[in-house]
This record gives structure tokens, sequence and C-alpha cells, in this order.
């Protein structure tokens, strides 16, 4: 699942009214938004009318990360 980021402070109406912060991660631990959800707010098609969220690019994970691997 991707990663997003919080870019404008949000009540989220389909969260039990939960404030979202710039910065926080969405969707908070135990929220399970739906990919419509997920869409209206990575866009201007939602009540503030402007993007609220980002997708974060998570950096690749090295195979091997043992020490001494050269």
């Amino acid at each position: 699942m991707p990663k997003y980021v919080v870019i404008k402070d949000f009540k989220d109406l389909q969260d039990r009214q939960h404030i979202y912060r710039v910065g926080d991660t969405y969707p908070r631990k135990g929220h399970k938004p739906s990919k419509k959800r997920i869409e209206e707010l990575l866009s201007d098609k939602n009540l503030i009318g402007e993007p609220l969220i980002a997708e974060v690019d998570e950096p690749a994970v090295a195979e091997t990360d043992e020490e001494g691997d050269e």
C-alpha cells in the first residue's frame, strides 16, 4: 500500500472527525480508508477544494544490510 503524508491540515469527516496536521502520515494506524477516499484527498474533489495529502516515495531497501558487506 502506498504511503501518504498530509500537506494541509484537515478534519477527516470519514475518520471519526480525526484531525490530521501537516506532516502526519495518512491514514493513521487502525484506519483503512477506501480507494475513493484517498483519491478525493489527493485531488481537489473534496470539501476543501484542494489536495490534502500527497503520495510519499519510499526509498529502495538494500537486499543485504549486514555489517562487513562491501
